[in-house]
């Protein structure tokens, strides 16, 4: 992870800290493609964090496959590369 995404990430878990949730750091044992973060606001809501560097960061296939996927289930994923990506998605969560 680069500086800019590691700022993004600090950022993500700071925000997610002052709405009283928490902000899990995920790895899955033998899956590629799953989510960075794993998020739980007050009152039950669950959302998944892909994070990417603020220019040029792309999804790998893998990526792609388990967010299609996840999002057929119901479940909500973000794409997250800054800040303003950040404030917009938990003020509507």
């Amino acid at each position: 992870m680069n500086a800019r995404e590691e700022s993004v990430e600090r950022y993500l878990q700071t925000k997610v800290k002052e709405l009283g949730g928490v902000c899990e750091k995920v790895t899955v044992l033998g899956r590629r493609g799953f989510f960075d973060r794993l998020v739980v606001l007050p009152g039950g809501k669950i959302l998944f964090f892909e994070l990417k560097r603020p220019k040029g960061g792309r999804l790998s296939p893998h990526q792609i496959q388990r967010i299609l996927q996840y999002r057929r289930l119901g479940a909500v994923v973000a794409v997250i590369s800054n800040s303003a990506d950040i404030d917009r998605l938990l003020l509507v969560s």
